[in-house]
């Protein structure tokens, strides 16, 4: 398995306090690690409810921000807890890895849709999968599932300050077509800070596998049965 190395910048201050919580939650030992995934996909999907609220009502916001949240401690706890308990599988991980990116689409949709600007979620869509392909693909071909110093968690915190700063806006009283506008600019802006991400990680990322890569290249052409 490829090993993983995170460069977050927030990661030491939240995932870390996080873990250390997981005993004092007292999960039950036979709970499969994959229900905690489960929930914490809920809670994504709640999450992106809210988001496409949140400029309509006051409780949006408080809802995006509580969805994102749980997201992330259920994403925290979930291998935390497969480890304590000797219930690490394959599938746990593949189940993991693929809701990831869904739950960070649903967030990119319901922000867009709050914005009324489909075609920012689809590029936000679009830089979310691409970055996650990307990175899949670079650990298999060097051993090595690296998070970036603006990574899940620095992407996780911002909606969370996001949903409460659109949440206390409405309750200030602000009208729909002032907290659609910031909406706007909030998807947009990640939608492009992704796309240079992305576009410098590929770039990167090429190199890397051309230098780190096993050195036994894939020549084989595909069988057809």
């Amino acid at each position: 398995m490829p090993r993983r190395v995170s460069h977050s910048l927030l990661d030491p201050w939240l995932t870390k306090p996080l873990k250390s919580l997981y005993g004092a939650l007292r999960i039950p030992r036979r709970l499969p690690p994959e229900a905690i995934v489960g929930l914490g996909h809920l809670a994504a999907i709640l999450g992106a409810v809210g988001f496409a609220y949140s400029t309509r009502s006051w409780w949006g916001g408080l809802l995006a921000a509580a969805g994102v949240a749980g997201n992330h401690t259920a994403d925290v706890l979930d291998g935390t807890h497969a480890r304590a308990t000797g219930q690490c599988r394959h599938g746990g991980e593949l189940l993991d890895h693929f809701v990831d990116p869904l739950s960070f689409s649903y967030w990119v949709a319901g922000l867009a849709a709050s914005a009324d600007a489909p075609w920012l979620a689809a590029l936000g869509i679009v830089v979310i999968y691409a970055t996650s392909v990307l990175t899949n693909i670079r650990a298999k071909m060097i051993g090595e599932f690296t998070l970036a110093r603006f990574g899940p968690t620095e992407f996780k915190s911002l909606l969370i300050a996001f949903g409460l700063w659109q949440a206390g806006r409405e309750m200030a009283g602000n009208d729909e077509a002032t907290a659609a506008t910031s909406a706007w600019w909030f998807v947009a802006a990640l939608s492009v800070a992704g796309l240079v991400q992305l576009i410098v990680s590929l770039w990167r990322a090429v190199g890397e596998v051309n230098a780190q890569g096993t050195p036994n290249v894939d020549t084989t052409e595909w069988i057809n049965q």
